[in-house]
């Protein structure tokens, strides 16, 4: 009750517009969610004009890479997807963003017809999957005050009603931004990044990994690495928005 009047409280002190029509009361309004492009197929992660995939995850030319497969919502080129995800990541840092960003994936599984049921094997006594957020170094998160990856993967675990290993990856290293660096550099610039603080949790589990974006793919497949290093069985990433996605 008590969080409900705080809620209203800020509500009047503090209305939402929505990011795209400034109508008042929403971030993000219905009308303007309904009018970003969801991607209805699954394409490799590793090709740089992407090749849609069929219940493989991945093309013949990329089966040595860590990373199983990618899911990724939509576009990164969307303006109000790319409004959003930046107000997430960067000041004015609006955590409220969570919900709609993670809306956009559920959105796309109930597109694509693949609901996270039918992904995950549920055999068994345990859990034989999990949802993952890919960490931020600790410094970073501090100063953001949430990790935007862990926001959606909490959201997205409470949905599918699917367990959550928040605090099991970790970032060791502190990395300058992806974004300053060739696809070769960020792979140098990531490496050995990560570890696993549990690693009997994961053994033998499909990993399914929470991000915002993906570029190259060089954080998603070091962070693989390291969990299959730790024994996972899989590893898919589950992302907002993909850059350079064509549709076909």
């Amino acid at each position: 009750m008590l969080k409900k009047w705080k809620n209203q409280i800020l509500d009047l002190l503090f209305p939402q517009f929505c990011l795209r029509c400034n109508k008042e009361g929403f971030l993000v309004c219905c009308d303007c969610f309904s009018t970003i492009d969801l991607n209805p197929f699954q394409y490799c992660p590793f090709c740089s004009t992407p090749n849609r995939v069929i219940n493989k995850g991945k093309c013949p030319s990329h089966q040595d890479f860590a990373l199983n497969g990618l899911f990724s919502a939509c576009d990164y080129k969307n303006t109000l997807v790319k409004k959003m995800l930046f107000l997430f990541k960067y000041e004015p840092y609006i955590k409220n963003l969570s919900l709609p960003l993670a809306s956009l994936i559920i959105s796309h599984f109930t597109l694509t017809e693949k609901h996270p049921s039918t992904l995950f094997d549920r055999s068994g006594q345990a859990p034989s999957a999990v949802f993952m957020p890919v960490p931020l170094f600790k410094r970073k998160e501090k100063t953001r005050g949430y990790n935007q990856s862990k926001e959606i993967a909490e959201i997205l675990s409470i949905y599918y009603k699917l367990p959550l290993q928040k605090d099991n990856l970790i970032k060791i290293k502190k990395t300058k931004s992806q974004t300053e660096f060739s696809k070769k550099e960020r792979a140098l610039n990531i490496a050995n990044s990560f570890i696993i603080k549990n690693p009997s949790l994961i053994e033998g589990k499909t990993i399914f990994l929470i991000d915002d974006v993906f570029t190259t793919g060089a954080t998603m497949e070091e962070c693989s690495n390291t969990l299959k290093a730790n024994g996972a069985k899989k590893v898919f990433g589950i992302v907002v928005a993909r850059e350079g996605l064509q549709k076909d």
